[in-house]
């Protein structure tokens, strides 16, 4: 009989499925089957993203790069940077100083002149020509166009006025023309976006 309980203990230990092993082999199945969705999702999902990200073309309009050597001081050019205008303006000492002159806390979006310009190059002011208030573009940038009241930019939507450093000083715009990331590459280069 001892031999007879001894190959039922190890009869029970080598029997391929038993009650326990079942479970385990479910629990496998349920892990194989959700691993293989997994993977099936991934290999939908992953070419569905990918054709979202941008072209070559539009990578190559996410920065403006523009030569500044032509631009004399009091002088301002437009560009354009992601299809909106760009104004880049190389102010005079009297520009810099009238900006300077003004009291940061009486102005709606209080900014310096040095926040908005970058260090060691005040008298480069590079801003997107955007008026805050409605999208319109100001004018001010070009040869001939009216400057406004305090010589920097008007525009003529709805008559707000900015000042040299674009900052708003009247009319309904609630903030200064946007400054856009930008770098000098050199003295006189500079790389927008």
């Amino acid at each position: 009989m001892a031999s007879l309980d001894s190959a039922a203990s190890v009869g029970n230990d080598t029997a391929p499925f038993g009650e326990e092993d079942g479970y385990r082999r479910r629990d496998f199945l349920s892990i194989a089957a959700v691993s293989f969705g997994g993977v099936a999702v991934a290999g939908v999902v992953v070419p569905l993203v990918s054709q979202m990200a941008p072209s070559a073309d539009v990578l190559a309009q996410s920065t403006t790069e523009i030569d500044i050597s032509a631009i004399a001081p009091g002088q301002a050019i437009k560009s354009s940077f992601r299809k909106q205008p760009l104004f880049v303006r190389n102010l005079t000492p009297a520009e810099i100083a009238e900006a300077n002159k003004v009291s940061v806390s009486s102005l709606r979006d209080p900014e310096t002149l040095a926040q908005r310009t970058k260090e060691g190059k005040t008298n480069w002011l590079v801003t997107l020509g955007v008026c805050t208030h409605l999208g319109c573009v100001p004018l001010g940038a070009g040869e001939g166009e009216v400057k406004g009241e305090l010589g920097g930019y008007f525009c003529p939507c709805h008559g707000s006025v900015y000042d040299t450093a674009a900052r708003i000083r009247k009319g309904p715009a609630p903030r200064n023309l946007e400054v856009p990331d930008y770098k000098f590459t050199s003295d006189t280069v500079i790389v927008v976006g």
